[in-house]
């Protein structure tokens, strides 16, 4: 059963801003705006003209209590966001003033909207699919330029374009398999296995580009998951202050001073780094420094890139020479810290231990600091993002049921290869497609909506 019910929701943020927006949608919407505002020019808002504003007072019916002066919006199906009617108040942007507006809306009929469910509406009435409406999220979430333009492509249907030629294509290739299952006792040419392999084969070269569009896409949309490791008083919380270009962690001599990881997102060359700065990586003197330690370590493990960090104005030790091997080479960026102190000649750190070459910094000059970026950029996606016109999965959902996809139609070209039976091959062809139709929202399995539309913000 479709919910026909009139929804409402602030759709700014909390606190105090110079203007709030409370937005409803649903059938009843104008008629139960109409209750609380009143135009100054005298008009009823109901004759107001669609995606016009009219200016006047919310008040209160049932006290006669001036609330306060609005800018009233009044959007009329289909024409809308959702589909359906649609009102939103512009009021001055207290929390108090505005959630006193809601209220009054609340109190006449309508109902608190649950997180996502304006966008769940504009899905659900055909307005947008399914990828399309996650996208909307992105764009909210959006770190970067990169991000939000790969975000507005989806909104605008790349990724929908792109899944609807594949199940076009694979459609054709069942018709053919299908052909030769119902005719198969009349005269007709039998299925060329040959020329159907080969097109689920282009079919697949097709998804392998979307799979392998995933890291950009998570990179983009997520950030790169970056740890600065290295024992106490090396620089890592210098480093994270140097990157951010303000005071973030705590600056002493005395080590053991960062007894936490403390994260925070940087842009870098348009990608996005989520920055973890971690306790030294030492014996503990006490059970808190021992927790900040542990957490250093699984940092590391959970992290896309590691930044080891020595102090280039002191010899190796033991702790160095533990932190190198800990560190997998592949996903580490060897950074010699305190150059400031070389006056000039080369590190006392022995850099011939290091598995790769060394970005040579000072944290507290900034020396140095766009080479270490340069480096990043150039671990991370060989130097600068790819050319972000072409369609990017930026969704682990959608990653998943493209591999699922695939899969399913390698066992396809499989069968056709070694003569297994049309019906078989048939099967593996609509699991093809029910995977693809999970993207765009043709296919539907119980929960996936709650599960998608519960990580909206209320309001959106």
């Amino acid at each position: 059963m479709r919910d026909v019910s009139t929804i409402a929701a602030i759709s700014t943020p909390l606190g105090t801003g110079a203007i709030g927006i409370v937005r409803m949608t649903g059938p009843q919407a104008v008629a139960i705006c109409q209750e609380v505002c009143h135009l100054a020019s005298g008009d009823s808002l109901s004759a107001m003209r669609s995606h016009g504003l009219g200016y006047g007072a919310i008040q209160d019916p049932a006290s006669g209590e001036l609330v306060d002066e609005v800018l009233v919006g009044v959007m009329r199906a289909p024409g809308t966001y959702t589909r359906e009617d649609i009102v939103e108040v512009n009021s001055h942007g207290g929390p108090v003033v505005q959630q006193k507006i809601l209220s009054l809306f609340l109190e006449r009929g309508a109902r608190l909207a649950t997180p996502g469910e304006f966008t769940k509406r504009a899905f659900l009435n055909g307005r947008i699919d399914l990828s399309q409406a996650e996208s909307v999220a992105q764009i909210i979430s959006a770190k970067t330029e990169a991000g939000l333009r790969v975000a507005m492509a989806q909104l605008d249907g790349s990724i929908s374009r792109e899944i609807g030629e594949l199940r076009q294509a694979i459609l054709r290739v069942m018709a053919a398999v299908e052909a030769d299952i119902d005719f198969s006792d009349v005269d007709i040419e039998e299925l060329d296995r040959e020329q159907a392999g080969g097109l689920l084969a282009e079919i697949q070269k097709r998804l392998g580009d979307l799979i392998d569009s995933a890291f950009v896409g998570r990179v983009l949309s997520q950030g790169v998951r970056t740890a600065i490791v290295g024992k106490p008083n090396v620089g890592k919380s210098s480093l994270l202050n140097a990157l951010l270009m303000r005071e973030r962690a705590i600056v002493t001599e005395i080590p053991g001073t960062t007894r936490d990881t403390i994260e925070e997102i940087i842009n870098v060359q348009g990608i996005p780094l989520q920055l973890i700065d971690t306790a030294g990586l030492r014996p503990a003197a006490d059970e808190v420094e021992q927790i900040g330690v542990d957490r250093s370590r699984r940092a590391i493990r959970e992290a896309d890139l590691v930044l080891c960090l020595f102090d280039g104005s002191e010899p190796e030790d033991d702790h160095d020479r533990a932190l190198i091997t800990s560190v997998p080479s592949e996903k580490a960026v060897y950074v010699i810290n305190k150059c400031d102190r070389f006056r000039g000649q080369v590190p006392r750190f022995n850099q011939g231990l290091l598995p790769g070459e060394p970005v040579i910094i000072s944290a507290m000059t900034r020396q140095g600091l766009k080479t270490l970026k340069r480096k990043i950029a150039e671990l991370v996606v060989g130097g600068a993002l790819p050319p972000l016109e072409g369609p990017i999965v930026t969704h682990e959902r959608h990653r998943l049921l493209l591999e699922q996809t695939r899969d399913a139609l390698e066992r396809a070209r499989q069968g056709l290869r070694v003569g297994i039976g049309e019906e078989l091959i048939a099967e593996e062809l609509r699991a093809s497609l029910g995977a693809l139709g999970e993207i765009t929202g043709e296919e539907m399995i119980e929960g996936l909506l709650d599960t998608i539309f519960r990580e909206f913000c209320i309001g959106k």
